[in-house]
């Protein structure tokens, strides 16, 4: 597979951008490898700027649930830009999208539209902390969300993978009040609440936690951090940048029954453009500015490109749901891919169309699980999935997503070569051996 004009444009990038990318998720680093650069993508197809065709099981990190350019998207988008790009100003489309959010998500009773899932989750915990009139938040180890100086303590994504989980230009003070607990332990959430009684604003949580791979939350264990914030009277949040939207209709709080005080959504919600939105009880969101005095603002928020487009995959979603059955479809296929994976080795965590296949023997449950993944072995994985045309991450701790687009025929091919690795890793190490016995 060849990819010289990817390898010159990299040569080209590294020279005006830190690494040649513009988010570090997009940086091939991890797996020794040289970024590859796309041009186009349809369907469940991306093809790179050679002209090499991958089916792609990274779906732009979660957006692509219907697959790529899906035609009415398309149009919505193009039907949006003629009528004017931004205005600076409310459009009808807010009201259309904020109405369709509340009716799938009923805990979100009042919502702020901003343009990424940093600005969410930054913003609803300013609005937790104007609420509750404390400072602390706790938050979990190897949980990721976003970039903002607070909340990069202990974070998984691109930090865990480049093993720098905190990140410098970050001054102590900023973080000094954000508390880490471990996912999936009660005991180190309740110490911190025992210890620090009436001085913690909220909890924040991915309900599935999809920046350390993919961990499940433990039976009972979202249901736990709804009862101990209640108690202590913090804001439950949960960042469902991620799964709302990707697990059922009602994202991951109505999937596990469990209603948090704030959300935080994205990706899907702006149906490929910029797009993010929080939040959650009236009584919480009415501190939010210009009635509040929790300020937050954004030139391009709720922007008429990105509604027309979160409008048109929602009621895309809605109809295909109603009509097909959509979630356990894309369920049925996920568990196909993870059968392969379990097949040659990995440990495997899935829900719905979200997966992980860790190269440990380790049952993962949690950040220290995630951190016995041999990426020695996961670039090797990497390598021989996107040499034989399957895109996944470069990175061992994010996420598989499947999308409508994904035929069978496609995951049936996807399968083959991912249990055909094996042997071909077997054939590796025979020949290695010959030729240390000829030297």
């Amino acid at each position: 597979m060849r990819q010289d004009m990817s390898e010159s444009l990299y040569q080209k990038a590294v020279k005006l951008m830190p690494g040649g990318v513009n988010s570090p998720v997009r940086a091939f680093l991890s797996v020794n490898r040289s970024s590859v650069f796309m041009e186009r993508a349809k369907g469940d197809k991306i093809y790179d700027v050679d002209g090499n065709e991958y089916i792609d099981y990274v779906c732009s990190w979660g957006p692509g649930i219907l697959g790529h350019s899906h035609p009415k998207v398309i149009e919505a988008v193009k039907e949006a830009c003629e009528r004017g790009l931004t205005f600076g100003a409310p459009t009808r489309n807010e009201i259309v999208l904020a109405e369709m959010i509340q009716g799938l998500m009923p805990s979100m009773e009042v919502m702020r539209m901003v343009n990424s899932g940093t600005e969410a989750t930054m913003s609803a915990i300013r609005t937790a902390r104007g609420y509750t009139g404390r400072d602390k938040i706790i938050k979990f180890k190897g949980c990721y969300h976003g970039h903002s100086d607070g909340l990069l303590v202990k974070a998984g994504s691109a930090a865990l993978t480049s093993s720098v989980p905190d990140s410098a230009g970050v001054p102590a003070s900023y973080t000094e009040n954000t508390l880490v607990a471990f996912y999936n332990d009660k005991k180190s959430v309740e110490e911190l609440f025992e210890k620090n009684k009436d001085e913690i604003a909220c909890v924040i949580v991915e309900p599935i936690a999809a920046n350390m791979g993919v961990v499940l939350p433990e039976e009972g264990f979202l249901e736990f951090l709804r009862e101990i914030t209640n108690k202590y009277g913090a804001v439950l949040i949960f960042d469902e940048v991620i799964t709302g939207f990707r697990i059922g209709l009602g994202g991951a709080q109505e999937y596990y029954k469990v209603t948090p005080d704030m959300t935080t959504l994205g990706k899907i919600v702006g149906g490929g453009m910029p797009m993010a939105v929080y939040g959650g009880k009236k009584e919480i969101m009415e501190h939010v500015s210009p009635i509040g005095k929790v300020y937050q603002a954004g030139t391009l928020s709720g922007n008429p490109i990105a509604t027309a487009a979160g409008i048109t995959t929602l009621c895309l979603l809605v109809k295909k749901e109603e009509k097909e059955g959509l979630y356990k479809k894309l369920e049925k296929k996920t568990t196909r891919i993870a059968s392969s994976l379990r097949k040659i080795g990995l440990q495997v965590n899935q829900k719905g169309s979200l997966l992980c296949g860790y190269c440990t023997k380790q049952e993962v449950k949690n950040y220290e699980d995630a951190l016995t993944s041999d990426t020695k072995k996961y670039a090797e994985f990497f390598s021989y999935l996107l040499d034989n045309g399957i895109y996944v991450a470069p990175s061992q701790f994010e996420a598989m997503f499947l999308s409508d687009a994904h035929s069978d025929e496609d995951i049936e091919k996807t399968c083959r070569i991912i249990e055909d690795f094996v042997t071909v890793q077997v054939g590796l190490a025979h020949s290695a051996v010959q030729d240390r016995m000829k030297d």
